[in-house]
């Protein structure tokens, strides 16, 4: 909604209060206009049911205001003698309209100093989750943010199974936009697959919906910083369109707050000219220096006279490399019990069986019980992801003959953004250069450079874009020119041959900025392989996601504290319990 629609809807619910509780006022011994005026009332209604009055600001905190009005509703029915279970939930079916029953029909009398007591143990645990709920709401929404690694896209830097927190408070918190969703959840009921917002994601209906104009438009409390290069940056994926991640659906115009959140590194900031050479990121003409803690990944072909055995690579810990072994004949429960493990499988011309596997092959175990003989091959060439530190070590290694960077070529496009091949035929390891948009400038637009633009013209800044030949219409109007409303940023794996970034699906709006990642708090292997395999890594326990230097783990130093504490709290009480 536009700014006049929303006065005037906060005006509409204004009246439906005033007309709701007028009578309730005045009894409670205040004046009937009192109930009619904005904020004012709320104020007022605060000290009818002898609550505080910050209560207020709750009410006009998106989210939190849903939890808040039902508990505002309670407790003023209650505050003239509503005291039964039925009149609460009378109240919160009706979305407090049974107010207007109490203020028309019943002869209550208000009740001044009633106790706020819960008056069972139900009721008080009741009151205690509501408000551990607003409180935790609170903090989640405005302030810090639990993530957890699902991809490798940051490997080495951030691995898969890291549990982050994400300060809102840096970069400043984005207001939510989706006004009638639940609380503590992103954008799915876990366990039910549902959607846990109200809004009409149908493409087509989307625009016109009356459910969408509830939403409200992007605002963001000041930060104290701006996003900037090699920031570790969350953020609403732009291209996510999916209702459910993982399963082939109908697209679905998403709200973008509930768009799925990805992490990536901001390479390119607003009014950078960013080109890819050879897989090494170039910023106005000069390569990008990475942090001292980015441990970028590439792809490297790896050559060995004698072969390369799978053994040097787990010794480099490399990863995304893949392993055959040859096999004799295998029966069906034989097959079916290495079939979690394999890939693919071929027969070879001899006769024997070929199965491929990822890095970490077949597991021992399984080999032994399944009695099965298999050979590994150790092919003279290998591709494997690396970091500089595994290409030094392997480079270092006698066996190895040599180490060398894959690159997809210049010109040889693999469907990279703005897939454009005739135009723009870019790929992960050479792209661009392409100009980073900043509020305010101007670019040229024409048939060719549309491409790079239209996206952010029309999806992301709201415009009707057509091209009709070589003429672009901007809103039915040919357009020569264009003038940015908001900042873009690049974001990019430093995984970088393992990556779906903005060499991708493109730019990132700066209203689809979530937070920064600042604090590593947990961190397991094998995490997508189920919980009973999980394996803590305590040198990543509790370390800092920023700075520079090598990571510190500060675990040991807490559990220190709260064994001091604990001790601490032993002997005062036993010193408390001698003097009695």
């Amino acid at each position: 909604m536009s700014g006049t629609q929303w006065i005037i809807f906060i005006l509409i619910i204004q009246i439906i209060h005033f007309l709701g509780t007028w009578k309730l006022y005045v009894k409670a011994g205040r004046k009937a206009w009192e109930a009619a005026v904005p904020v004012y009332n709320a104020v007022i209604l605060m000290k009818i049911i002898n609550r505080p009055w910050w209560w207020v600001l709750l009410l006009f905190i998106p989210i939190i205001n849903l939890l808040m009005f039902p508990v505002v509703w309670v407790e003023t029915i209650r505050s003239f003698g509503k005291n039964s279970l039925l009149d609460t939930w009378l109240v919160i079916l009706s979305l407090g309209f049974y107010t207007y029953y109490i203020n028309y029909a019943e002869d209550v009398s208000y009740i001044e100093d009633r106790s706020l007591k819960p008056r069972t143990g139900l009721g008080e645990w009741v009151s205690s989750i509501v408000f551990a709920i607003v409180a935790a709401t609170f903090v989640h929404t405005y302030f810090i943010q639990p993530y957890v690694i699902p991809t490798g896209s940051l490997e080495r830097t951030l691995r898969i199974g890291d549990f982050l927190f994400v300060s809102k408070f840096h970069y400043g918190a984005r207001i939510p936009m989706t006004t009638l969703a639940a609380p503590m959840v992103h954008d799915t009921l876990p366990g039910m697959k549902k959607r846990s917002y109200l809004a009409d994601v149908n493409p087509e209906t989307y625009k016109t919906s009356w459910i969408n104009k509830l939403q409200l438009p992007y605002m963001r409390i000041p930060g104290f910083q701006k996003v900037k290069k090699n920031d570790i940056v969350v953020f609403s994926l732009p291209s996510d369109t999916l209702y459910q991640f993982f399963k082939a659906e109908k697209a679905v115009k998403k709200p973008i707050d509930k768009k799925s959140n990805y992490v990536k590194r901001c390479v390119g900031t607003p009014g950078d000219s960013l080109e890819v050479i050879n897989g090494y990121v170039y910023i106005n003409g000069e390569r990008l220096q990475l942090s001292d803690r980015a441990k970028p990944m590439y792809n490297y072909d790896i050559y060995a006279q004698n072969g390369v055995s799978s053994r040097l690579l787990e010794e480099v810990d490399a990863s995304d490399y893949l392993r055959t072994y040859i096999s004799g004949n295998l029966n069906q429960n034989q097959y079916n019990a290495l079939a979690p493990f394999v890939l693919g499988a071929n027969r070879t011309q001899d006769g024997k069986i070929e199965l491929v596997t990822e890095e970490k092959g077949i597991p021992t175990e399984v080999i032994r019980q399944l009695r099965l003989s298999l050979t590994e091959e150790k092919p003279r060439s290998r591709v494997a992801n690396l970091t500089d530190e595994m290409v030094a070590q392997l480079r270092e290694n006698q066996a190895i003959d040599s180490v060398i960077k894959t690159d997809d070529g210049k010109g040889v496009y693999m469907g990279a953004f703005p897939q454009k091949p005739n135009l723009y035929p870019w790929n992960n390891d050479n792209f661009g250069p392409i100009y980073i948009p900043k509020a305010g400038t101007t670019v040229e637009i024409n048939s060719r450079t549309i491409p790079l633009y239209k996206k952010i013209i029309r999806d992301y800044e709201h415009n009707d874009v057509k091209v009709s030949g070589q003429k672009v219409l901007i809103n039915g109007e040919e357009a020569n020119s264009y003038t940015f409303k908001q900042d873009y940023y690049w974001m990019m794996g430093d995984n970088r041959d393992h990556s779906e970034d903005s060499r991708t699906w493109g730019y990132v709006p700066e209203d689809h900025i979530v937070g920064k990642p600042v604090f590593l708090w947990m961190s397991f292997d094998n995490f997508n392989e189920g919980i009973s395999n999980w394996k803590p890594r305590w040198d990543r326990i509790f370390t800092t996601v920023g700075g520079s230097g090598q990571p510190i783990s500060y675990f040991k130093y807490f559990v220190g504290l709260i064994v001091v504490w604990v001790l601490f709290d032993f002997i005062n009480k036993r010193r408390k319990k001698k003097t009695e």
